[in-house]
């Protein structure tokens, strides 16, 4: 949230600042690490904290590798990337890294303090980084990461934008055709005298329907739409979507590989950063749906009573053949880690294929279906006419 601060500076000129912190202590401690006196603090009224990120992870993952690997320390590069910056909320995330490392608390320790903006995988292997003072190679890690689960991410919006614009396209077509066109036509026809086609009689019906109640079919459609848009969001957000997705045949397996791969690649990064399995696993639990969660902890419990990580996952569905011998062979040679990032990779490339076969065979198919939709409407508009022409000739 936000307060209102009246400062006196060391000039004693006084001053107010608003200042976006957790709490009136966080917004003290902000004022007083710029070198300011605190006269009194009060919450803005109305102003709450922002939901959006105000800092991009991935982002500052990369400029603070450069900063290390260029030879400066934490707190300098976070200065630095300070001083560059010029977006309030940014500068107010750094502020607050700078000033828990100067009062003596651990990288990860002021990470953990902003668990809306770091998440517990982050903070994990920063945590494991400094066990070992190899940090900028633990953000390069993670970079890698976090790039590859863009990348499959990116092939699968990439892959869905075009069906989405054909349906659309093609059903704003469709859907003026039925709501304006039909009901002009009808008009035409209603009082011809002659006998239509029993499909364009049916058509030209509805388009006398849409024409005496528009008002109540807009309203219809725009609850329709409002309900649909609401339920997908409730799916999103309760992991429902994925359930569904799961249930489709052809769909529900690679789905099911999408999430291994996610997994696979999750667990190979936090165990090549020193971090033991089990704890590896507690912290991937939030990151995964219900399903794999609930084997997650079943293999869990496994591997505390002293089963390999294999056999495991094997006797809890979180593994396919391939995968499988790949976790042996990580087992017999002691680089799990590595192991579990090339089952991952393994799984991306599979995953990248069956979306260019799906996209190439789908799309021509959903484009001969929306044809046949406006041509089926446009044919029976226009079979009246056909009619009358051959009767005149």
């Amino acid at each position: 949230m936000q307060f209102d601060v009246r400062t006196l500076s060391p000039e004693m000129v006084i001053g107010h600042q608003v200042v976006d912190g957790r709490d009136e202590a966080d917004a003290r401690r902000q004022v007083e690490a710029r070198g300011l006196f605190v006269s009194s603090i009060t919450p803005v009224r109305g102003a709450r904290r922002s939901r959006g990120k105000s800092l991009s992870l991935l982002l500052f993952s990369q400029e603070l590798l450069a900063l290390l690997n260029a030879g400066l320390g934490v707190v300098e590069a976070l200065e630095a990337l300070l001083e560059k910056e010029a977006a309030p909320a940014t500068r107010t995330v750094l502020e607050r890294l700078l000033g828990g490392l100067r009062e003596g608390q651990r990288f990860s320790a002021v990470l953990a303090d902003q668990p809306d903006l770091f998440p517990p995988l982050y903070i994990g292997i920063v945590r494991a980084a400094e066990g070992t003072s190899d940090l900028p190679r633990a953000l390069a890690r993670y970079i890698e990461y976090q790039q590859r689960i863009d990348l499959v991410r990116g092939k699968i919006v990439s892959a869905a934008i075009y069906p989405c614009i054909l349906l659309l396209v093609g059903g704003g077509v469709s859907l003026f055709l039925i709501a304006y066109v039909v009901p002009r036509f009808a008009e035409v026809y209603q009082g011809a005298g002659r006998n239509l086609p029993w499909m364009s009689q049916v058509m030209l019906s509805w388009g006398q329907f849409a024409a005496e109640h528009t008002a109540g079919l807009l309203g219809g459609v725009a609850l329709a739409l409002t309900a649909l848009v609401l339920g997908i969001r409730r799916l999103l957000a309760n992991g429902g979507l994925m359930r569904w997705l799961s249930r489709l045949p052809g769909i529900g397996e690679r789905v099911r590989i999408y999430e291994l791969s996610r997994l696979y690649l999750t667990l190979g990064m936090l165990s090549e950063g020193g971090i033991t399995i089990l704890h590896a696993i507690d912290t991937v639990q939030g990151m995964v749906s219900l399903a794999v969660r609930e084997g997650l902890q079943a293999a869990r419990l496994e591997i505390e009573a002293g089963m390999p990580l294999s056999t495991a996952f094997e006797n809890n569905g979180l593994t396919t053949p391939i995968s499988l011998r790949m976790l042996r062979v990580g087992e017999r040679t002691g680089d799990m880690g590595p192991m579990l990032t090339q089952s991952a990779a393994f799984y991306d490339g599979e995953i990248s294929r069956w979306i260019d076969r799906f996209t190439r065979t789908f799309e021509p198919m959903l484009m001969a279906a929306i044809g046949l939709v406006v041509g089926a409407i446009v044919v029976l508009l226009y079979m009246p006419i056909f009619d009358l022409a051959g009767d005149m000739s």
